[in-house]
């Protein structure tokens, strides 16, 4: 029979088919999508918790001790592990200095005003080896630039010509070494308060009166820069010609201030030791502790071995 009821029942029909499944799509469509940010972040978190229980797991055991010092989170092992980290990277910059320096210690500390202005208080002196970074107007068999060689070349240091150079005063093991520039040259038996020797430092002096004239062996004539008079003369450090194989080397760089840190721990060191003879004072703290037995003598800036101190009297 033919009508409009007849056909398949309506239940059945596609177009109810048709209804649902759009409905159906829709709800599916609504429902949000994850990113990939999100996806990327979801991985980050499973990631580090991952990481972090696998460090939690370290024991030694199981990874051996190296592993777990190296990974372990245990708050003493973190605390030496830091202070093993420091000690590291201060010993590779001490390398560095040492290899560029070719000399040990590398640094020294300025407690003196010989040197002033030039040099301060408190500065910390980079020192290297006389052998190195030679200028063009050098002495012969040396490395050292006089100031009486550097005032006819361009060679300066420090604000005046020559060389600044460290050196063992009359070559002794037991004296605190000196910071001192070098003035000039003179050879073995020669009269150099006549020859060379500047009127505002010697005066009326002549060879006989002075007891390093004439030059008992080959050698330079020093000075501070702020003392009245050669060290060789009624000067800070009270030294004979200074032969180069007493030199330990040659100031090239100052840093301000950080100095002090060194000077701070000397003068620390030097109250808990106690009141120091006269002519002596904290240098020979710092050769002590150096296990050496020096004291230092005269005036005028002055480096201890170890660190590096200067000191004027």
């Amino acid at each position: 029979m033919s009508g409009p009821h007849s056909g398949d029942p309506g239940g059945d029909s596609d177009d109810g088919d048709s209804g649902w499944n759009s409905r159906d799509s829709t709800r599916n469509d609504d429902r949000p999508e994850e990113s990939d940010d999100d996806a990327v972040a979801n991985e980050s978190a499973v990631a580090d918790a991952s990481t972090e229980n696998a460090t939690s797991d370290v024991t030694i055991e199981d990874d051996g001790i190296v592993r777990w010092f190296l990974g372990t989170e245990d708050g003493t092992v973190v605390f030496v592990r830091d202070i093993l980290s420091s000690v590291a990277i201060v010993a590779v910059i001490a390398l560095i200095l040492f290899g560029i320096s070719g000399i040990w210690p590398p640094l020294v500390a300025v407690e003196s005003g010989s040197m002033e202005p030039n040099m301060e208080r408190g500065d910390l002196v980079f020192v290297v080896d006389d052998d190195r970074f030679v200028g063009d107007e050098a002495v012969d068999g040396t490395g050292v630039v006089t100031l009486e060689n550097g005032e006819n070349g361009d060679h300066e240091k420090f604000g005046q010509a020559g060389d600044v150079v460290v050196f063992k005063p009359d070559g002794s093991d037991h004296r605190t070494p000196i910071i001192h520039r070098a003035h000039f040259w003179v050879d073995e038996g020669e009269n150099w308060v006549d020859t060379k020797a500047e009127n505002e430092y010697v005066g009326d002096a002549t060879c006989a009166e002075v007891p390093t004239c004439p030059a008992p062996h080959d050698g330079f004539v020093t000075k501070g820069d702020a003392n009245s008079g050669y060290d060789q003369y009624r000067g800070g450090a009270q030294t004979d010609v200074v032969s180069p194989d007493w030199v330990t080397g040659k100031a090239m760089i100052r840093v301000p201030w950080l100095g002090h840190v060194r000077l701070f721990f000397d003068s620390l060191f030097g109250a808990m030791v106690g009141p120091v003879p006269h002519g002596a004072g904290s240098g020979l703290v710092s050769s002590l502790l150096d296990g050496s037995t020096a004291a230092h003598v005269g005036v005028g800036a002055v480096v201890a071995s170890g660190y590096g101190l200067a000191r004027r009297r």
